[in-house]
């Protein structure tokens, strides 16, 4: 995306929308009843989960999943998860409607067992790999997990409980002695032919398919049970934006498709844990369903990240934006080739608007991207990118074209453009509930419309604005301070890497606003300088009245998301100091 493509009059939204989702256009919307609610579609979507799988059948000579020096092509991967399949429902008695949990880092083994247990009507329950042996008890004991499919050090971590749970283990990449009960996958796996296939099964649209599980950053993780059409919705929601992109620029839709069709096979970095809903929904699903290259890294590391990307001529990722600031800090960026590089997407937790300038600071021309949704809706509801990217890197983007996006009041009433309040989305992403929180789901789902939590505006044009987490805005002697506007303030400064603002208690005041700022590495930086930084730029009694400037990186879940509960009882700002 360069200089003179900003400068470029824009199509209207209009008329782009209108050429889109012309009828025999790929991205053409039927309506479809969900529940009771008529909600827009994708109406050339796959049907389900093993539809996608089955896709993978024929392509024999492109690389599906890639791990280290580890390669599977579509075919084998096919083969290997229809066998893995077969041995679910011949050798642990798996139906439709059972939960198979997984709990590995991201290993090919993950993959072929969440679309094998997916592709026999099983709901596939994925539990974080970061989660201590308590947490992965509780995940198994809340969904009524009948198989899991381990690694050795989450093995370990259970210690036992499998076994009492009368859970079934496949231990995956476990060279050490086994648990009793647990076999090893090889030796589940066994032979596999060349012509093995899946076994039968009957599955619908809206038959429950994942139970991923939330962040739990403000309490007890939930899982959020999703069907097969919301985690397909994911897989058009994508192409729908970068046709969408470039069609604002002035291309017609056949230009576009020719345009795209002449690239590369797609190559993705898949840097994020397959575990949450970023990494499985948005980076996952598309890549293997239109028979691109999944390269998989067992743990985030910047140099490892640049490696393969040159080794593997890597045309995307998605990432949490600390790990692009991250990766656009490091001193060795530009001894590697990143020529193969076409997108560069962020997704998992909200970008700092800065991040534009340096990506386009440090990197060749690329198209710049970021999305927002949550696990609840099956990851994307809006995409920002390419030129409305650009001019607009404060903005979460449009909602694709199956999904409405409103601001609410506190009563529900809907609120004009450039009003904030609670940020609703309906769609066909929107999961069918939690699981056996029949409370906590009236709460948070109305005829529909999932409530986020995140507070927002809407532009006149449609363009989304996400200014906070209603939980997490603090509140100045009655006036309303959001922190991603004094975080996004912050990070305009030049050392700045990472920033968590928070409220900090004041008897006068009610609360003051803090500031944990991690420099990045190799640069300097005092207090009185980020304050001059900040001086005039937002309101005084926005600054915050707190900084301190840390040599660490700020705690953060497996998703990357800010821990804002532990910087605050960190830095003796909880309610309780």
């Amino acid at each position: 995306m360069t200089d003179s493509d900003i400068a470029r009059p824009v199509r209207s939204l209009a008329a782009v929308t209108a050429r889109l989702l012309v009828r025999g256009s790929p991205f053409e919307t039927a309506t479809a009843d969900i529940n009771g609610v008529p909600t827009r579609i994708w109406a050339n979507a796959p049907v389900h989960l093993r539809a996608i799988l089955e896709g993978s059948r024929g392509r024999d000579g492109a690389a599906a999943l890639v791990y280290g020096d580890e390669r599977m092509s579509h075919a084998d991967y096919f083969r290997t998860a229809a066998v893995f399949a077969r041995r679910l429902v011949d050798d642990y008695g798996v139906a439709k409607g059972d939960r198979v949990a997984i709990a590995m880092r991201n290993h090919p083994e993950w993959v072929v067992a969440f679309f094998a247990a997916a592709g026999i009507g099983a709901i596939v329950v994925p539990l974080n790999s970061w989660w201590t042996g308590a947490e992965l008890e509780f995940g198994l004991t809340d969904s009524g997990a009948k198989v899991l499919v381990a690694d050795s050090e989450r093995i370990e971590r259970l210690a036992g409980v499998p076994e009492r749970l009368g859970v079934a283990v496949v231990a995956v990449r476990a060279p050490g002695p086994l648990p009793a009960g647990a076999r090893a996958w090889p030796d589940v796996l066994g032979e596999v032919p060349g012509d093995a296939d899946l076994p039968p099964a009957d599955l619908a649209p809206d038959d429950p398919a994942t139970m991923f599980y939330t962040s739990g950053t403000t309490g007890v993780p939930k899982g959020a049970l999703g069907s097969h059409r919301n985690m397909i919705a994911n897989i058009l929601a994508g192409s729908y934006a970068r046709h969408r992109a470039l069609m604002r620029l002035g291309l017609e839709l056949p230009e576009v498709r020719a345009l795209l069709d002449a690239l590369p096979p797609s190559v993705v970095l898949c840097v994020l844990p397959l575990f949450h809903a970023t990494g499985a929904q948005t980076v996952m699903l598309p890549t293997l369903a239109a028979g691109g290259t999944l390269v998989l890294m067992y743990r985030w590391d910047i140099e490892e990240a640049l490696r393969a990307v040159e080794r593997e001529r890597v045309t995307a990722i998605t990432a949490v934006p600390a790990m692009i600031s991250q990766m656009l800090s490091s001193p060795r960026l530009a001894e590697h080739d990143l020529s193969s590089l076409l997108t560069l997407g962020s997704g998992g937790a909200p970008a700092p608007p800065a991040l534009v300038g340096r990506a386009r600071a440090r990197l060749h021309e690329l198209m710049l991207g970021q999305g927002y949704g949550m696990t609840e809706c099956s990851a994307t509801a809006t995409i920002n990118g390419g030129r409305d990217y650009l001019l607009r890197p404060d903005s979460a983007g449009l909602p694709v074209a199956t999904v409405d996006v409103k601001v609410v009041d506190p009563a529900g009433a809907e609120l004009p453009p450039g009003e904030v309040g609670e940020v609703w989305i309906r769609g066909p992403g929107v999961v069918l509930g939690y699981w056996g929180r029949p409370e906590a789901t009236a709460e948070t789902f109305t005829d529909g419309w999932l409530h986020t939590g995140d507070l927002g505006r809407l532009d006149d044009e449609g363009f989304v604005y996400i200014v906070d987490r209603a939980k997490d805005m603090i509140i100045r002697g009655g006036e309303n301070v959001y922190c991603a506007e004094v975080e996004a303030a912050i990070h305009e400064h030049p050392a700045v890497g990472e920033v968590a603002v928070v409220g900090v208690p004041h008897e006068v005041w009610g609360e003051e606003v803090g500031a944990v700022v991690h420099p990045i590495p190799g640069h300097t930086l005092a207090e009185a300088d980020l304050r001059g930084h900040l001086d005039g730029r937002l309101a005084p009694f926005k600054v915050p009245a707190h900084i301190r400037i840390v040599d660490r990186d700020l705690p953060r879940n497996a998703a990357g998301k800010l821990l804002k509960r532990r910087v605050k009882a960190e830095h003796g700002w909880d309610a309780g100091s």
